[in-house]
């Protein structure tokens, strides 16, 4: 499905609005669910258990928009891990072309109950 995104993004980077191949496209409830709305959802990665905030369109959003959703990760963030207790880790690893970014804890990559942590 290609879809015009307008103000939302760059569209030399946001070229389609979902993805049906991509993992974060379908958004399976897999884990906890912390926070969602018509731009956004954040729960809890597969991979390191972790707070993961997940733009629903597939692309890379503009910086103001960027910023917002940070927000939004800093806020489930802070209630898990306190104020200081997390940074917020903007590399996307695994699927670096929906933008998404995990929230760590302070210190530390993986979250309690990942089968990496120790690793």
């Amino acid at each position: 499905m290609t879809s015009d995104q307008g103000t939302d993004s760059d569209p030399r980077s946001a070229k389609l609005a979902s993805d049906l191949d991509c993992l974060l496209c379908t958004a399976e409830r897999l884990t906890e669910w912390h926070f969602e709305d018509e731009a956004c959802w954040v729960a809890d990665c597969v991979v390191c258990s972790t707070p993961m905030i997940v733009w629903r369109t597939h692309g890379l959003p503009h910086a103001e928009l960027e910023r917002e959703l940070l927000d939004r990760l800093e806020a489930v963030a802070s209630e898990r891990y306190g104020e200081d207790g997390y940074w917020v880790d903007p590399q996307r690893r695994r699927i670096p072309d929906h933008w998404h970014a995990h929230a760590r804890p302070q210190g530390g990559f993986f979250g309690e109950g990942s089968p990496l942590t120790g690793r």
